[in-house]
């Protein structure tokens, strides 16, 4: 055998194992539009770094929390980087179950990312432990067309007393248009996220400072009559089934006079090829009831490494890609500025080139900013969160008291039905965790 052949054998078996050693991230994400556009651009990390394929697993909002938190909570492996929210980091962090994001590289600049937002995603230790994929607050879109017709001019900072004179105004149920459409859909990160967002503009709370739960006090029931009359009075037809993605649709084929929901639907319902109302959209405060608190949340939908993955390297290497800089450069080269993901970097609210293409960048900013996680109701709490509660128990009260409350919004039960089932399932499960002495 000569020295060329068995150069040339050695040279095959390397490159044998290299193809052999391609590794697999398996990646769980949620089916909102950008994450799907991600998907669409990964042959841009792909190319740089040949070594790492992608698999996806795309699910609604409500299964992916389920899955991701079963799977990380058995230690059950299957997935190498999750899509998780704000509620789930430092929960899960403190629990030992995510990797901290320390080697994102150098020109990831951790610095840029916005205060509010990083803030919610750092660990007790000072470190990240999820990187913001795209960060969010509420706020009012509207039809400025409609509210002209109505002869109102909708406020900057509105209340809930306008909004809700506003919808019935803008109702015209025989053209299939709705004054307002609002999340219904049960679900701690659905009908939930809103109403526990507006029932703090309401001086409601869901705990007392002794963790007692407030369901069965005046500013719960102010809030959701209010919400269900509204609906039931201006919304379409089947609100209890609609989520966020049901009322992007209704909004993007003109069929709501007012969607109040995720800042992140923006950039789509401006979107001349997916919004028919895309040249007609106004932009306000999530509204308050004048007791100090308007009802925006705050969110980040971010990506996360579980400690069970055995690719640590390689996880690291596609969230530094996804999270960057870089990343949103890569969007706007496709799909223009106003599509690059919002709400995670101080730098792309100085860009002048996003300013001019996203007419709703200031009110975005301005929601994010306004929200107070630490503080987010009239009277003291003893708990963190605007649109949740943190702690580990909510995710199953917030489901459970938000199938009751879908169920007032559908009629099959009374509002006070639905508030005296909230008030004694949260009772028994605080007790059972403790929180209740």
């Amino acid at each position: 055998m000569t020295l060329k052949t068995i150069l040339l054998g050695a040279c095959s078996a390397l490159a044998f194992a290299g193809l052999a050693s391609a590794e697999t991230l398996t990646i769980a994400t949620v089916n909102n539009g950008d994450m799907i556009r991600m998907q669409k651009l990964t042959d841009d990390f792909t190319s740089k770094n040949p070594g790492i394929e992608l698999e996806w697993v795309t699910l609604e909002e409500n299964v992916l929390r389920q899955k991701v938190t079963t799977d990380i909570a058995t230690k059950g492996g299957q997935f190498d980087i999750m899509t998780i929210g704000t509620y789930e980091v430092p929960i899960w962090a403190k629990q030992g179950w995510l990797l901290p994001l320390d080697n994102l590289g150098a020109d990831y600049d951790v610095d840029d990312l916005l205060p509010a937002i990083r803030s919610g995603l750092t660990g007790e230790d000072g470190k990240l432990y999820a990187a913001p994929f795209y960060g969010e607050s509420s706020m009012v879109m509207y039809r400025k067309d409609l509210m002209e017709k109505a002869g109102l001019t909708m406020p900057d900072a509105p209340t809930w007393e306008f909004i809700a004179d506003a919808a019935r105004k803008m109702t015209d149920k025989s053209n299939e248009v709705y004054g307002i459409c609002l999340r219904g859909k049960a679900g701690w990160g659905e009908n939930m996220a809103f109403l526990t967002a507006t029932a703090n503009a309401f001086g409601a709370r869901w705990f007392d400072e002794k963790w007692t739960p407030q369901f069965d006090q005046p500013e719960w029931k102010n809030a959701l009559e209010f919400y269900v009359k509204l609906l039931n009075e201006a919304g379409p037809p089947g609100a209890s089934s609609n989520g966020f993605n049901e009322n992007l649709a209704l909004f993007q084929t003109g069929k709501c006079g007012m969607w109040i929901d995720a800042t992140v639907a923006a950039s789509f319902v401006t979107n001349p090829k997916e919004s028919k109302v895309a040249d007609k959209v106004g932009f306000a405060l999530a509204p308050d009831t004048g007791l100090g608190k308007r009802g925006n949340w705050l969110w980040a939908w971010n990506l996360a490494i579980p400690a069970g993955t055995q690719k640590q390297e390689a996880a690291e290497k596609f969230v530094s890609w996804a999270t960057s800089k870089a990343y949103l450069d890569l969007v706007a080269s496709k799909e223009g500025w106003a599509n690059v993901p919002p709400g995670t970097r101080t730098s792309l609210y100085e860009n002048p080139e996003y300013q001019k293409a996203a007419p709703f960048a200031k009110m975005t900013l301005d929601s994010i900013n306004a929200a107070d996680p630490k503080n987010p109701a009239v009277k003291p709490v003893p708990y963190v969160g605007v649109q949740f509660v943190a702690i580990p128990e909510f995710q199953g009260l917030g489901t459970a008291v938000g199938q009751q409350f879908s169920a007032a919004l559908a009629g099959q039960v009374t509002v006070d039905q639905a508030l005296q089932s909230a008030q004694q399932l949260t009772t028994r499960e605080m007790t059972k965790a403790g929180y209740i002495k």
